[in-house]
Formats: C-alpha cells, sequence, structure tokens
C-alpha cells in the first residue's frame, strides 16, 4: 500500500470513528486524540446515549445536562471545531432534542450562541418569558441576524421588483422623453430602411410619467404559529425591504387566532419581530377578512399568505375570500413556508382547494421570493419551483 493510499485509508477511518462514536461494534479499530477527541467529546455530548435520543455506544454518554455553564462551554467548543453551517445544525438539535430553550434565557448563553435564523425563531418563542436582564442581549442577536439577512437579500430584491415595477407600468402612447428607445428600437427592427439607415417606429414602448407614485400595494399576512418561526424572520425582513421602496405600499399583518397589524413597525423588522408572538392556534379566514377590509385597489394589489394551511377558523369562508379577492383582480399568492428548509408539514386538503381556485400553495425560498413577487406584481405565471408544487 502505497504512503498517499494508507493516508486516504486513515483518513477514512478516522471519519467513520467520528461518525460511529467508538462502540464497542464501530469496527473501526481507530483511537482519537488531541484535537478528534475534542470534537468527539462535543458530539457525544449532543448525540451520545446520556446526550439524547438516537446514537449509543460506550464512548458517546457523556451529554450536557441542565447546566448553564457546561451548556456555554460546549456551544464555545463547538464553535472552535465545526463549521457555522455545522454548529447552527447542533445548535438547533440541542435545543430539540435537550431541551435547552430555558437556558437561553440567560444572557451569557446567547452570547455563547451562534446566531441564525432558527436562534430567533427560538427567542421570538421565548419572547414573553424573556427576563429584562435577557432582552437587550436578545434584540442584539436578532439585530444580527437581521442586518446579515438585509444585506443578502435587500439588494436583489429592490432591483428584481423595480424592475418588475417598470414593466408593469409601460404604456403604448408614451411622451416623448418618457420614450424606452431600446425596447421600441428592438420592437421595430422590422421596420429597418437601409436607404435611410433608420428604423420607422410603427409602436412606442414607454413608462408613465408618474414613476414615483405609489404602482402596487403588497399586503404580507404571515401565520405566526410555531412551526413558521423562519418564515415570519425571513417575512419580516422582506417586509421592511419592501417598505422601503416608495413605489410600493407595503402592509404586514401577522395572526394566530387573533390578528395584529404592524405596519407602523416595518421601518425596524427587529421591533416587528418582537412584534409577534410564536405559537398559538390558527385563524386564517380572520386575518384574510381583515387584509380584504384594508385592500383600496384590488387591481394593483398582491396579497401574500405565508401560512401551512392548517385552519382553526372557517374553511368555506376562507376559501370564499380567496375567491372574491381574485375575483376582484388581486393577485393571490399562497406561500407554505419562506425558509431554506423545504417544504413544511401542510394542510394538503386546503392547498388542493387553494390551487382549484388558481392560487397554488408551494413552498419558496428567500432567494426566489423576489422573483415571485416580481411576477405577482407583473400578473404573469409564478416561477413554481417543480419539486415543491401542491396543486
Amino acid at each position: 500500500m502505497s504512503e498517499a493510499t494508507a493516508k486516504d485509508e486513515d483518513e477514512r477511518l478516522r471519519r467513520w470513528r467520528l461518525v460511529l462514536g467508538g462502540g464497542a461494534a464501530d469496527g473501526t479499530g481507530r483511537a482519537l486524540a488531541g484535537t478528534d477527541a475534542a470534537m468527539d467529546g462535543a458530539l457525544a455530548a449532543l448525540y451520545g446515549e446520556s446526550g439524547g435520543r438516537g446514537r449509543t455506544g460506550r464512548d458517546r454518554s457523556a451529554g450536557l445536562g441542565a447546566s448553564a455553564p457546561s451548556v456555554a462551554r460546549w456551544l464555545g467548543d463547538i464553535r472552535t471545531y465545526f463549521p457555522s453551517s455545522v454548529v447552527q445544525v447542533m445548535q438547533r438539535d440541542a435545543i430539540d432534542r435537550l431541551g435547552l430553550s430555558t437556558l437561553l434565557l440567560e444572557p451569557e448563553m446567547l452570547e455563547a450562541a451562534e446566531a441564525d435564523v432558527h436562534l430567533v425563531g427560538t427567542l421570538l418563542s421565548l419572547n414573553k418569558a424573556m427576563p429584562e436582564t435577557t432582552k437587550e442581549t436578545a434584540r442584539a442577536v436578532v439585530r444580527k441576524v437581521v442586518e446579515d439577512l438585509e444585506k443578502r437579500l435587500a439588494t436583489r430584491t429592490r432591483a428584481t421588483l423595480t424592475g418588475a415595477l417598470d414593466r408593469s407600468a409601460r404604456v403604448s402612447r408614451p411622451r416623448h422623453r418618457d420614450i424606452d428607445w431600446d425596447r421600441t428600437i428592438r420592437a421595430n427592427l422590422k421596420n429597418y430602411l437601409p436607404e435611410h439607415r433608420t428604423v420607422v417606429p410603427e409602436r412606442l414602448i414607454g413608462y408613465g410619467r408618474a414613476s414615483q407614485s405609489v404602482k402596487k400595494d403588497v399586503v404580507l399576512c404571515i401565520d405566526q404559529s410555531g412551526s413558521m418561526a423562519a418564515s415570519v424572520v425571513y417575512a419580516s425582513v422582506f417586509g421592511a425591504v419592501l417598505a422601503s421602496m416608495r413605489s410600493i405600499a407595503t402592509r404586514l399583518v401577522v395572526f394566530d387566532t387573533a390578528v395584529v397589524d404592524l405596519t407602523d413597525q416595518l421601518d425596524d423588522p427587529v421591533d416587528v419581530l418582537f412584534g409577534t408572538q410564536l405559537g398559538g392556534g390558527t385563524d386564517i379566514n380572520r386575518a384574510l377578512a381583515y387584509c380584504q377590509s384594508q385592500i383600496t385597489r384590488p387591481a394593483e394589489t398582491v396579497v401574500v399568505l405565508i401560512s401551512d394551511l392548517y385552519e382553526g377558523g372557517i374553511r368555506d369562508e376562507m376559501l370564499k375570500r380567496v375567491a372574491a379577492m381574485k375575483a376582484s383582480g388581486v393577485q393571490f399568492v399562497a406561500l407554505l413556508a419562506l425558509s431554506d428548509e423545504g417544504t413544511p408539514a401542510y394542510d394538503r386538503e386546503h392547498a388542493a382547494a387553494l390551487a382549484a381556485l388558481g392560487a397554488p400553495a408551494f413552498a419558496c425560498t428567500p432567494d426566489l421570493f423576489p422573483e415571485v413577487m416580481a411576477a405577482a406584481i407583473e400578473k404573469r405565471p409564478l416561477p413554481i419551483p417543480d419539486m415543491v408544487t401542491h396543486q
């Protein structure tokens, strides 16, 4: 066996040893030392027999217990040994498997944790129980995540929607200074006269003069039940981005069994998030009734319902409201989730009923959301991913 092959085999056994946990039946015969042993200890604390459900093995019997100091040390360890994406998964598993949510009410714990969308969702679910000593730290964690998301999403969202708004405002008889010459020339190339070296335009393409006026109304209607935590975070960020565009009038409504209009807080998505109350029941019909009452220009309105569609209210009334809004000219978009996590559990019967009304429900990633909104603004078919279409 060559030296290179031997190194590859040793690395393969090392990785399998870390995966399998070193029990008598793991079969690797590989011992760990130094950093590898420390990594294995961090994994054992979460995934070992005492760490929670799942893996078993004599060497994986550590566990985090309920000690805040030990959990804080563990959070520091995993940030040392694993990349950020892995740290976020391990934190999420620790919260779900070991019931560590209440420890996040302590400031030192929050400072040790890796801030991400899922941590924000957990903090929002604990908001009402959070002591004053923790709230300032919690807001700082939430603000960091929100600012990172805005940097990632805002520029592309504004550019995509500005283009859609401009296209939707095209007129066939523009004034001279409002003519879109590039598109006009392309549309009239068949009328090129070689002898005069010019194009004779039969049709002018341009924009309306009120380019800075409000062109579209957007209503974001967000289900704040516990399963929608990541969607609430992303929707709040997008709501703030849309509200910053003068040509879009944005309204943000959150609901469980009650309905809360957070539009006046859209200048700061952190305030929006702390105005939500994750958990509780769901009354989609009541939320849509409120949104419907706020619509003044149906033909220029886009309503985005973000919900897993588990309706605790009056199902038939919910569907009648959607049908009525669409009949009046409203562009209605139903998203089962707005997150990177894929399609959540959802009410398939309600999704099928919405699809029958011409409003297919689908999961949407944050990166796709600007394209979905652009299509809705231009009143063209939505770019629904094939893998997550529910009709």
